[in-house]
């Protein structure tokens, strides 16, 4: 008890700088959580993708579409368990900035091959008996107050015209980073409306695999049954898809490393500066305390104990507001859907933060440490 009463005593010596100590390192702390973040966001799909699952997108670009009649070729091929596909709609609903993505599904075959996605029964029946339904993620219909039974419409881009959907059903995801921010339509709706030359064509397919194992041999199958077609193939595992689709806006992983290590850097320096001032603030006192018959390491710990609370302090703050901050849901409508911070970046960011501190507070700790009593008292 005395112990702490000591180190309570000189935590609140010098309450000004003790407060801005702390706040350095909730501030450093937010802003890993942050970080940790977005890079979860970017990474969240990659992490949870099917490994049981590939991609089939035309050789060219995403963007060019694929025949439908690719399908049955494609399922006879051995080692192929379910085969669905979908377009991409890219609609707008109200204002430009309310972006989510909508895609053209195949009704009979979704569910097969993403079984993540739970729909409820009776909302799923109600959705394939109707031709302007449509199934929402619980994010999106959160987002936008939709419930079921709402009328939306939205407006084509390169298709045209004002499409009304009904909502006929809301998806959840069941894993914590599932994305729940999809819309998707009929794709017989979608074929019935678009001009001739897009009919009979579709944006991608992903099939499910009965052994993830075989899934490289399954990749150079496909694509070497369209070798030389008019519509050549590429095909990949989902992580390999979702991971490429990552690297189209750079290197995240490298920027949030990179950030994050000038941060902490940063934050090391400024603590450690701190409690070298607060020990020779203090050095009668240590010299007193070893008069008394306190021990060299005793001062030891001493020290870097009250290094280790302000971190801890400081630390526990700034990831408890991160925390809250992500709880109110993805502040960039939709560009982030995984806005998340787990509880292993929890983890990581205290231990981070307790290093921070043992390592700012080792050298004045050692120092205190070696202090001579007679020198430190020959200074009053």
């Amino acid at each position: 008890m005395k112990f702490l009463g000591l180190i309570r005593a000189n935590l609140f010596r010098k309450k000004i700088r003790f407060v801005l100590t702390i706040g350095s390192f909730a501030v450093a702390l937010f802003l890993f959580g942050i970080l940790a973040v977005v890079r979860g966001a970017f990474s969240g799909g990659v992490d949870i993708a099917g490994a049981d699952r590939l991609v089939i997108i035309n050789r060219t670009s995403i963007i060019q579409p694929l025949p439908l009649a690719y399908a049955d070729k494609i399922k006879r091929i051995p080692g192929i368990k379910e085969i669905t596909h979908d377009n991409w709609f890219g609609g707008v609903y109200q204002d430009e900035r309310n972006f989510f993505p909508q895609f053209a599904i195949d009704v009979e075959n979704q569910r097969k091959v993403f079984p993540e996605f739970d729909v409820p029964e009776d909302q799923w029946e109600t959705f394939v008996k109707d031709r302007q339904g449509a199934i929402a993620g619980a994010a999106t219909a959160k987002r936008f107050g939709w419930k079921v039974g709402d009328r939306i419409p939205i407006k084509g881009t390169f298709l045209g015209g004002m499409w009304e959907f009904n909502l006929d059903g809301i998806y959840h995801g069941t894993r914590q980073a599932d994305d729940e921010t999809q819309f998707w339509f009929q794709w017989q709706r979608f074929e019935e409306q678009v001009p001739a030359q897009f009919k009979g064509h579709v944006g991608w397919y992903t099939v499910k695999l009965e052994n993830a194992n075989d899934a490289l041999q399954i990749s150079k199958a496909i694509d070497n049954e369209f070798a030389n077609s008019p519509f050549e193939t590429h095909t990949d595992t989902e992580k390999a898809f979702a991971a490429g689709w990552v690297k189209q806006f750079g290197n995240i992983q490298f920027l949030i490393m990179t950030i994050g290590s000038v941060v902490f850097f940063t934050l090391l320096l400024v603590t450690g500066n701190t409690m070298a001032i607060a020990v020779r603030e203090r050095t009668s006192e240590l010299a007193v305390l070893k008069a008394v018959g306190y021990s060299d390491r005793f001062v030891l710990l001493f020290v870097l104990f009250e290094s280790l609370l302000i971190a801890l302090i400081g630390g526990a703050l700034g990831l408890g507001l991160a925390k809250l901050f992500t709880l109110s849901g993805d502040p960039t409508k939709g560009l982030l859907p995984f806005f998340i911070l787990p509880t292993s970046a929890i983890a990581v960011g205290m231990i981070l933060t307790l290093l921070v501190g043992a390592a700012s507070g080792i050298l004045p700790a050692i120092g205190a440490m070696r202090l001579r009593v007679v020198d430190a008292l020959r200074r009053v």
